[in-house]
């Protein structure tokens, strides 16, 4: 009734046919302090798994073996903790005030470059606790959907997620007083042709309805789309920099889901000699998107076209917004090759 009631069917959950599994990967949780409910648990665990594979044409596509695979690797203790604090639980809270407001301090007074207990740092930090528990300025109570922690997926740690989150919101900030000053500076100009002064045009900025706040919004970041076509555009050209062995590795790897003995055995070398090799791909591939991400230039189809080149903390957000929005296609990136004659490669 709830489907035929919105007008549209609802979605099937991915783990609905998977209890065993929700109860083995909540039993590494269910011991924590702030005790996380099950069925919050695996509604957190659902919007995960529902986020990651949203590319796919039905849900019956989704194996039981990729679920495991993904789920396994998730941040299970700091998704239970988010889940827990989304939904208002005071244990949770107490935990991760003392946990994480420390912490907290300190990344907001890195990416500002000043003291931890300087007042700037502060109150950047203390800012986040009220989109975090959920707290518009339209209403006075809390409400789980509204809280920041929903957007939380477990792919990344807390810690690293919210220091992502605060960089965003100091650059956010920025941004915005930077229009202010342009508006400050345009309200001294001559009348606008109606003869109202453009400062007197200007809707008031107490109006709350007229400055929506990303936290509350269906995309926290508004810049998010940008950051991930940024990523996507550094990291195909990294990839189609490499040279063919090292491309046919992350092939084997990631694409075929060969093992390292595997691989090895294909490639002619030892598996130590392929997880090495793996490791090097990985960082020159990282070098490397990070230096297309510092440099502004990128790539379209009629060449190369400039872009404001981005800071640390963008890059950042840019490598976090891709682990959790943009699981790469591998069948795409690395399609078959014919096969190659022995002796081809060194």
């Amino acid at each position: 009734m709830d489907g035929a009631a919105s007008g549209s069917a609802k979605p099937a959950r991915l783990l609905a046919a998977h209890p065993d599994l929700v109860d083995r990967l909540y039993s590494e949780v269910s011991a924590s302090p702030w005790s996380v409910s099950r069925q919050r648990f695996e509604d957190a665990l659902e919007r995960s798994a529902a986020k990651r594979f949203t590319s796919s044409a039905q849900t019956e596509q989704v194996t039981r073996p990729k679920l495991e695979e993904f789920l396994g690797a998730l941040h299970l203790q700091d998704l239970s903790l988010a889940a827990a604090c989304a939904s208002g639980q005071p244990a949770a809270w107490e935990f991760f005030v003392i946990t994480y407001r420390g912490y907290l301090r300190a990344s907001a007074a890195a990416i500002l470059r000043c003291k931890s207990d300087s007042v700037a740092a502060q109150d950047l930090a203390d800012s986040l606790f009220t989109d975090l528990y959920g707290i518009s300025a339209s209403s006075s109570g809390k409400s789980e959907d509204r809280s920041l922690f929903r957007y939380f997926h477990g792919r990344s740690s807390l810690k690293t997620w919210l220091r992502a989150v605060l960089a965003q919101r100091h650059i956010d900030s920025v941004r915005a007083s930077r229009r202010f000053v342009e508006i400050d500076d345009q309200s001294t100009s001559s009348p606008s042709d109606d003869g109202v002064p453009f400062r007197e045009r200007v809707t008031p900025i107490d109006s709350a309805s007229n400055f929506p706040n990303p936290a509350h919004d269906s995309s926290p970041d508004p810049h998010r789309p940008r950051y991930l076509a940024l990523f996507s555009d550094a990291l195909n050209r990294a990839l189609n920099a490499l040279d063919p062995r090292d491309r046919q590795r992350l092939r084997l790897y990631y694409a075929d889901q060969q093992t390292l003995a595997a691989i090895g055995r294909e490639l002619g070398e030892h598996e130590s000699s392929v997880s090495r090799n793996l490791d090097r791909i990985r960082g020159e591939l990282r070098a490397s998107v990070e230096a297309a991400l510092r440099s502004g230039q990128f790539q379209s189809q009629n060449g190369t076209y400039p872009q404001p080149a981005l800071t640390d903390e963008q890059i950042s957000l840019c490598f976090e917004y891709a682990a959790e929005d943009a699981p790469l296609n591998f069948d795409q990136v690395f399609p078959k090759e014919p096969p190659q004659a022995e002796g081809q490669h060194s």
